[in-house]
Parts: structure tokens; sequence; C-alpha cells
């Protein structure tokens, strides 16, 4: 395959596959949801409707994300974590919150998509048989979804991308059959129609909250750009959003020719036929759209871990197909989510209710970051300012249109991405508490002693080689438990001492390293540089290391011990791993105290610190000592005389 950046025919038809499946299956409900809202089915009402449709496919999707976001791309990945990646340094410090709450309604979001683009292509055999038991379809469809995750879709992948073609082909298909019911729906590429239905209809806020929906799944369009490139996206859109548009068109001719309002247009442009193959073809889109969003999101929150805005998560590669991963707790959470989403609402048109709002959050929130980053790239303010009013304006007119669903389903995803949040909110600022709190020494005071431990006999050997892991920021600091944890604790006595220090840098995929001897022969500072995509595998790295240091004739790795060095066996390797947690007799403020105790809490959640760091557990000892704040007590204890 050619790369990313290039258009290829194979490139095309995966953008097709697995960036569009969100956005490409919007016309099953879009048109539906308004013939819920309304029974107004007049000529110049239809049209208004199919017009607000167009245009927001155009200024939403096509303008902002196509051709404005997807060139926002750090080191070719896209996404509102990746976009802050790229941003947060020369910008403002408050912008963590930004994108914490833009991640956090973007997984909202992510929960109810399967549930209501599934359940409504399930809805689709009522037509055939009423009695249809949908509810115990869908969920055997999204358990079979999610069962098919932990074994990943490299096998399955290749023909998203053929059944996507044909799902769009038919789409535009169905749409050209219909327009000749009125080909007065044509006008509604006039953007008049739509100012007009919004300017004159009593309920044209619902209306815009339904019309939103067909829009939905431009976020994970451009969360998807490092899957397949921005020339692929845009040139493949040009294609999908002509299917779209077909039958938006095709439904409402259908709708203003007397179409039976209490159907679903998507299937009743159908032909009898044609219903039991539509269905299929509507049952299959739904689950690679809903695959895709699963994908998106373990995506999404691999980078949030990269970004400390959660706990580190255990991590799988079903497949060597880049970008191919799994999370098994996500996995579990998002299950339980969509399962209890469809009992909680039972249909699609309750789903709808709940659909579209979170959403508007996550593009409003990546508005305000697009914002920042045009200014970044040395635009003119004017240029950042005006892009963020007309689209400030776009999308705070759909936030307050979907607001009005609130107390009917809207409250739900909110509820979802309010969690996220303060999980996420609590993570980063305990961090950054914790590390606020940690004792810091001056490292070249501890040389001297370090070199007598290694040379003193009387202390029997703990390894031949210890590895610690640093978060102190330069090479000349050190944190006090780490010296203790050498010098006091239990003197450790060994050939080579390693502190490794990792550097989180704002490139998705960075990988490299310097390596400095500090006690020349005995001790040795490593930084890895590692991205936001790239997860810790200390063993791998620190033995790639180790091997440059050989090759370059710097390093002796063979063992010290006389009947091993004869045999020139290398010596082995013990990581120290200290965790701090946070203590009791800590002397702080409730909200220092409230915060660390909660990171207690979530940290739960995650893996342990050697699995974070991909450590091999025969290899590591974990030492547990106190965070103690503010060491001072507020009472001393008074000694009594001895008689």
């Amino acid at each position: 395959m050619k790369t990313a950046k290039s258009v290829s025919a194979v490139g095309l038809l995966v953008a097709i596959g697995i960036v569009f499946g969100d956005i490409g299956t919007s016309p099953l409900y879009v048109m539906k949801t308004i013939l819920l809202l309304s029974d107004n089915t007049r000529p110049e009402f239809i049209t208004g409707v199919v017009s607000c449709v167009i245009w927001t496919l155009t200024l939403q999707t096509t303008l902002k994300y196509v051709l404005i976001a997807l060139r926002a791309d750090n080191k070719g990945e896209g996404g509102i974590l990746a976009l802050y990646a790229l941003i947060k340094r020369n910008s403002r410090k408050w912008l963590y919150v930004i994108a914490a709450l833009g991640a956090s309604t973007l997984i909202a979001d992510g929960i109810i998509t399967p549930a209501i683009t599934v359940t409504t292509a399930i809805e689709g055999l009522d037509a055939i048989n009423p009695a249809t038991p949908t509810i115990p379809i869908v969920i055997t469809i999204i358990t079979l979804i999610f069962i098919m995750q932990r074994m990943g879709t490299g096998s399955i992948g290749k023909f998203f991308g053929p059944f996507m073609l044909l799902w769009f082909l038919m789409l535009g298909t169905l749409g050209v059959m219909s327009v000749h019911l009125y080909p007065g729906i044509f006008k509604a590429f006039n953007p008049w129609w739509a100012i007009k239905v919004l300017a004159t209809y009593p309920g044209s806020l619902l209306i815009v909250g339904a019309v939103f929906l067909c829009t939905t799944g431009a976020e994970a369009l451009y969360s998807d750009l490092g899957h397949c490139g921005r020339l692929n996206i845009s040139v493949s859109w040009l294609f999908v959003k002509v299917m779209l548009i077909l039958n938006y068109l095709g439904q409402g001719a259908w709708i203003i020719a007397g179409g039976d309002t209490a159907a679903n247009p998507f299937f009743a442009i159908m032909p009898h036929g044609m219903l039991i193959p539509g269905i299929i073809m509507s049952t299959g889109a739904a689950i690679i759209a809903s695959q895709a969003l699963i994908s998106g999101s373990f995506t999404l929150f691999s980078e949030a871990i990269g970004q400390n805005f959660i706990p580190a998560l255990k991590i799988k590669y079903p497949s060597s197909q880049k970008g191919q991963l799994y999370i098994p707790v996500i996995n579990t959470f998002l299950f339980i989510g969509c399962i209890v989403t469809v009992l909680l609402f039972g249909s699609s048109s309750r789903m709808e209710a709940a659909y579209g709002l979170s959403i508007t959050i996550t593009m409003l929130m990546t508005t305000v970051l697009l914002a920042f980053y045009m200014h970044r790239k040395g635009l003119h303010w004017t240029v950042s300012v005006g892009f963020f009013i007309v689209f400030g304006i776009i999308e705070g007119g759909f936030f307050i249109a979907n607001m009005m669903k609130f107390a009917q389903g809207g409250w739900y995803t909110i509820a979802i991405a309010s969690v996220l949040l303060a999980i996420m909110m609590v993570w980063y600022h305990a961090s950054a508490l914790r590390r606020k709190y940690v004792e810091i020494r001056n490292f070249p005071d501890y040389y001297g002693i370090i070199s007598d431990i290694k040379a003193d006999t009387e202390i029997s050997k703990y390894a031949s080689n210890v590895v610690y892991v640093s978060t102190s920021a330069a090479e000349d600091e050190i944190e006090s438990k780490l010296i203790y944890s050498i010098v006091n604790k239990h003197p450790k006595r060994a050939d080579h001492y390693w502190i490794i220090r990792f550097n989180h840098v704002d490139d998705p995929f960075t990988l490299d390293y310097t390596c400095r001897p500090l006690i020349p022969g005995t001790l040795y500072s490593v930084r890895i540089n590692m991205g936001f995509r790239v997860q810790p595998q200390i063993n791998v790295y620190l033995r790639q290391i180790v091997e440059d240091l050989v090759a370059d004739g710097k390093l002796d790795l063979t063992s010290s011990f006389p009947s091993l060095r004869k045999h020139g066996i290398p010596g082995d390797f013990k990581f120290i791993l200290i965790h701090r947690r946070f203590s009791p007799s800590s002397n702080c403020t409730g909200r220092d105290r409230t915060l660390l105790s909660l990171y207690e809490k979530i940290r739960l959640l995650g893996i342990s610190p050697e699995e974070a760091l991909g450590l091999d557990t025969s290899t590591v000892e974990v030492e547990t000592v106190p965070l103690i704040i503010n060491r001072n007590p507020s009472r001393r204890i008074t000694p009594l005389p001895i008689n």
C-alpha cells in the first residue's frame, strides 16, 4: 500500500470502509426523526429541511472538518487529543480542560452510536413483520460486535471498504430512483430554503437538533486521519457526500409525494423486493460503523493515557495492522453502556432524543482548539477569531437545539461524559499534585556513596544491574526516596546503576533516547523520548540501549562473578519501582486530601506500575513508600521526665 499521504485506489477504498461508517449510516434515522418531531409534509417545509441537511454537510463536515481540521494533523494523526498535543506547549494552560471535555463527550457519543445505528437497521424488519423481536436481535448483534474486538479486524477489515462502497452506491441509487416523485426537491440546494424554514417554522430548534444528526460522524472522520491520510479522506468524501445527498433528496421527494409518515423513509423508498437485502445491507453498515467507532474509542483512550488524563490500562494488539489495538476494560465498559442504552430506551426513536447533545460539545471544543492552532500557525488573529465566531455560532445553535432534548434523553450521554470528565480532571490534577510534593535531591552529592557501595564487598550483591525509573526533570536531580532505596532501606550493591527517565513528547510516534554515564562504568542516565501513541516497554528499550552501548565498546555487560564471567554470561537486571502511596498522616488542605484519596481509588481501575511500564514481573520489585505532605505535624509529642 502507498503511504497514507498519497492518493491511491486502495487508500480511497480503506477510507470509505473505516472513516465514513458513522456519517454514512445517518440516512437511516435523520428524516425519520424529523417526521417524528413534525407532521408537516408541505413541499416548502420538507425542501427546507433537506436544504438544512445539505448545507450542514457542506459547512460543518466539508468546510470545517475536511478542508480545515484535516490539515491540523500531528505527524499525520488527527482527533481532539492529537490536536491538543500539537498546541498545548505554547498555548493557554486551561486548554487541557477543553481537550478533556471534548474527549469525554466524544466517548459518551461512541456509547450510544452503535446502539442507535444497529437498532434502526433491525427496526427495518417491522415493515415485513411488526411482531419482530427487535431488542433481542439488537442485543445479540451488539454482543457479537464486542466479542469480535478482542480478535481484531485484520482478517475481515479488507471487506469493509468494498461493502461500504456498495452501501453508498445503494444510498445514491435509492435516492435517484425516488427523486422523480417530486423533482422540485432539487431546490434544496438553494440555502434560502434552509433559512426560510428556520426563520418561519415555530419548532425550528427541534428541527435543527434532528438535522444535526446528519453530521455527527464528522468528528470521527477527523479522528481517523492517521489511518488513511488527508488526501484519501478528502477525495473519498466527494463521493460519499454525493451519495448521501442523493439519498436525502430521494427521501424528501417521497415524503412530499404523500408517503406514509409513520414509516421510516429510508426503508420506504426501497422497492418491496429489495427490502430484505436492504435491511441486510443496513445491518452490515451499522456493524462496520459500530466497529470503527469502538476502535476509535480504543485509540482515544490510548491517547488519554499518553496525555496523563487517565491511569494506564492494559492494551493488547490483536493484529499487526497499524493502529489496531484492543483495551479489554474499555471494551467491557462500552459493551455495558451499549446494552444499557438499548434496554433503557427500547427503540431508536427514543434513543434519538439522547443522541447528538454530547457530540455538539465535542465539536465546540474542537473549534476552540482549532482556533488556537490557527493562531499558532501564524495566521492573522482575525482569521482564527473569525473561524471561532462562525463555527461557534453554528455549533452553539446545534447545542441549544439539542439541549431541548435534555429531559427526553440528552441527560444520558451528558451523565456518562460528566463521570468520564470527573475521572480525567481528578487524575490530571492529582498527578500534578503528587509531583509537586516529591522531595528532590542534588544527585551529584550521592555519586561518592554509590561508588563506595559498589566497591564494598561486605555488602552482598543485589544484582549485576539495578534499574530505577525516575520522574525528576534533570539529570543532576533525583527523588529522595530513590536515594533512600539505594542507600538506606537495603544498600543495593551492583555493577551498574541505571536511572531511566521518560520524556513524553507531543509527537505521536517519537521513540528515541540519550544515554549519559554519570559515573563512568557505574552509573548511567537514560532519557527515553516517547510519543503519546507509543506504549512503554522498558525491558525491550533498555535491552536495545545496552546492545548499542556494548556494540560501541562503552559497556561491559559480562557478569562480574568469576564463574559466570569465565563463560561470558551477561549480568542480570533487577528493576526497582517506587510507588508513592498517599499517607493519611499528611497535613494538607481538604482539597488536596480529597484529590489524592480519589487518585488512589481511580488508580485501582488501571494496571499495576510494572504492567504499565511493560516489565517482566519476575525481575521487578515494587517498593511502596509513603507520600507525606507537610511533614510538620500540627502538634509535637512532649517527652516526660524519667524518675
